[in-house]
């Protein structure tokens, strides 16, 4: 990697020419919600983005029933936060976002298969707006993907059903003997 000088709020910074520089510095702000302590910057070879202190994450979007397989943080963390910032942004279109998003995750040395599944859940989003010029390459990573992951992640989710029922009864036995537990939650975002 070389270093280039590129000014940032009036500072000069060295950045390298392609890939991140920047650890991952965050603060917890809710249950999934983290803050930027430290700003990252990303480049592929273009010009430079900077990801600011005070940028809000939640890492890796990923439904809990898919936690086993790609979890919430990993080696593509600074990737993560970069397409989030990108994505509250706007400096770009979001196919564009989610391509940057596949770049840097290959510039973490993120796994062939693991990207592609990641991209491809991110595009996602096109069925929400316009720009159905990737339904082709969607489609050929999204299936797979679906089929492999339909088994594991109903069983997931059964099991997050019953232990939610038994938290319910322990829930309810505490409070009928006067104690004042906390609530317990079913929390799956799909």
């Amino acid at each position: 990697m070389t270093v280039d000088e590129i000014v940032v709020d009036d500072q000069s910074i060295e950045a390298v020419s392609k890939g991140f520089d920047g650890d991952v510095m965050v603060m917890q702000v809710d249950a999934t919600t983290w803050r930027l302590q430290h700003r990252l910057i990303y480049c592929d070879g273009g010009e430079p983005i900077v990801v600011p202190i005070g940028t809000e994450t939640d890492f890796a979007s990923v439904p809990r029933p898919f936690v086993w397989l790609i979890p919430r943080y990993g080696l593509y963390t600074r990737a993560a936060i970069l397409h989030d910032h990108l994505c509250q942004t706007e400096e770009c279109d979001r196919r564009e976002a989610d391509r940057i998003f596949r770049e840097a995750m290959n510039d973490l040395d993120v796994a062939f298969l693991r990207r592609w599944m990641m991209w491809a859940a991110v595009r996602t989003s096109m069925f929400k707006g316009k720009g159905l010029r990737d339904l082709p390459l969607w489609l050929l990573v999204a299936l797979p993907t679906a089929l492999f992951m339909v088994v594991p992640a109903t069983v997931i989710l059964v099991w997050l059903a019953m232990f939610w029922v038994v938290e319910m009864i322990v829930f309810g036995v505490l409070f009928l003997t006067g104690q004042r537990p906390n609530r317990p939650r079913l929390r799956v975002r799909l």
